[in-house]
């Protein structure tokens, strides 16, 4: 595996693997990697010949109060994870080189609607600044195919809209979401948690199953088992930001007549923010 750190020589590697007839993958990253983005690019390398992951901690999507300043770089732990799991190219531009004229200037890519609420009504910006980068890296790579992991739910379909408003010729693969054996999410910002937290933490996951379930059984009172699980989080000690049962595609509130379903919770154990979902197929 080959790292590269600037547009020119990014290009010149991708244009080489084409030129060779090989279909183009991609997995956009921000470093600290663990099992989860390590299963997105065995996906990507079974879907494409060619896998570049890029490693870029993203300055348009931290908020002023978040923890861009705190988040790990990794780069030499994370190299060992790419290779092990099939990457063929490292990506790991500086932020000069991401954004040469600076970020105030920048051209921006907002989505509408899907990028309102959940997240973004707690990250205002975010998810502009996950569209911008994400947009930039898909230019910048032109990869056939990119993959993406299904425990940021909104940002998939945040970047999966961008890709049909804008036309893009790429295939949006989204990659089941990696637990930990006591349900757990698979997340770099767990790596912030104390012990103590860190065995509090599954509640979220028991909290999403238990709706889960009752709606797999019919329960369409989407507001009591809400209110349910909201006791039981807090009571667990969580600052919740939201619990919402949503539709799986449009993520405006869910009805009962609705098939496609996402559960999606946010909150705060101690100074860190986890997130996490289920989607459900009823048909």
């Amino acid at each position: 595996m080959n790292t590269v750190k600037t547009l020119r020589e990014l290009r010149a590697a991708v244009t080489h693997a084409r030129s060779a007839g090989k279909r183009i993958g991609f997995v956009p990253t921000m470093g600290n990697l663990h099992e989860g983005h390590a299963t997105l690019v065995t996906k990507a390398a079974q879907q494409a010949d060619f896998v570049v992951a890029s490693i870029f901690v993203n300055p348009l999507q931290f908020g002023a109060n978040e923890d861009l300043d705190k988040y790990p770089r990794t780069l030499a732990a994370d190299q060992e994870k790419l290779l092990q799991a099939g990457c063929n190219l490292l990506f790991a531009p500086t932020v000069e080189e991401m954004y040469p004229g600076g970020m105030t200037g920048q051209t921006r890519v907002s989505v509408p609607h899907l990028s309102e609420g959940l997240c973004g009504a707690s990250r205002p910006g975010h998810f502009e600044g996950v569209a911008t980068v994400v947009s930039k890296l898909f230019n910048m790579v032109q990869p056939d195919i990119a993959v993406f992991g299904q425990k940021d739910y909104q940002q998939l379909a945040v970047i999966r809209a961008m890709v049909h408003d804008l036309n893009m010729p790429i295939q949006i693969i989204g990659e089941p979401t990696v637990r930990a054996e006591d349900g757990l999410a698979l997340s770099s910002r767990n790596g912030f948690l104390s012990g103590q937290e860190r065995a509090i933490a599954p509640v979220l996951y028991r909290s999403l199953s238990h709706i889960a379930a009752a709606i797999k059984a019919g329960d369409h009172d989407f507001v009591s088992l809400r209110a349910e699980q909201v006791r039981q989080i807090e009571a667990a000690g969580l600052r919740l930001d939201y619990l919402e049962v949503r539709h799986g595609v449009y993520l405006r509130p869910a009805t009962a007549q609705d098939k496609d379903i996402v559960i999606l919770v946010a909150a705060f154990l101690g100074n860190t923010r986890l997130i996490d979902n289920l989607h459900l197929n009823l048909n």
